[in-house]
């Protein structure tokens, strides 16, 4: 990080920090784009894959977070098809009523976050299910365990 003081204020400039974080992994010579991503890009594991350094990848990903969390535009790059799935299975007095796997309709910021939306519509699922027994006029317990 660069830090330099001018009459308008404080500059900070992340340049060096990028580069170096290009000339790492061989995308110096890269052309810059308009969205700086592989459009259709589909990651998927290959057992007979190239084993990858562990370390090497977690220091990249650390440094991708870092500059992801102070700019914007890297930020979007990298959460751009990253939504998390909620999946929920109902159970009314042990057997299964419903199921539930879908992609969470935006992106988000942590995990603690998609679990939070992922708990959001079970609770939902659940008010509805005991709305339904009381219109039936059956039992239901009187707590949702999630």
């Amino acid at each position: 990080m660069e830090i330099s003081r001018t009459k308008q204020g404080i500059n900070v400039s992340q340049r060096k920090y990028t580069l170096d974080l290009l000339q790492e992994t061989g995308m110096l010579g890269a052309k810059p784009a308009e969205t700086p991503m592989e459009t259709n890009c589909n990651l998927e594991y290959k057992k007979d894959g190239t084993p990858v350094d562990t370390r090497r990848y977690q220091r990249l990903v650390g440094k991708l977070i870092y500059l992801a969390h102070t700019r914007p535009d890297i930020s979007y790059a990298v959460g751009v098809d990253k939504r998390s799935i909620t999946g929920y299975i109902t159970y009314l007095w042990g057997n299964m009523v419903t199921s539930r796997s879908k992609k969470q309709p935006v992106v988000s910021r942590s995990s603690a976050e998609a679990e939070l939306r992922a708990l959001a519509l079970g609770v939902c699922e659940g008010i509805w299910i005991i709305r339904v027994l009381k219109e039936l006029r059956l039992m239901h317990i009187g707590s949702i365990k999630l």
